[in-house]
């Protein structure tokens, strides 16, 4: 059984949880966006498949803190 070396730098996470979070983040914002849009060029208000896409938003807001929590330094 070997032991790690401390002085030895971690390897670095995939970033697959980040581009993802950034993906579902951005496509939220866009959502919102569209339903303002919507909102001014129509009488009727946005449909609800726009308040469904823009539910990606605070996902991937989530998502990106729990991939800042995974990727973050321990303590000593």
């Amino acid at each position: 059984m070997t032991t790690p070396n401390p002085g030895r730098p971690r390897t670095a996470q995939p970033k697959g949880l980040f581009y993802t979070a950034l993906a579902f983040f951005f496509v939220g914002v866009a959502a919102i966006v569209a339903m303002f849009v919507v909102s001014a060029a129509t009488d009727g208000p946005p449909g609800l498949a726009l308040y469904l896409v823009a539910l990606a938003c605070p996902v991937g807001f989530v998502l990106a803190i729990v991939y800042a929590l995974r990727s973050g330094r321990r303590s000593r």
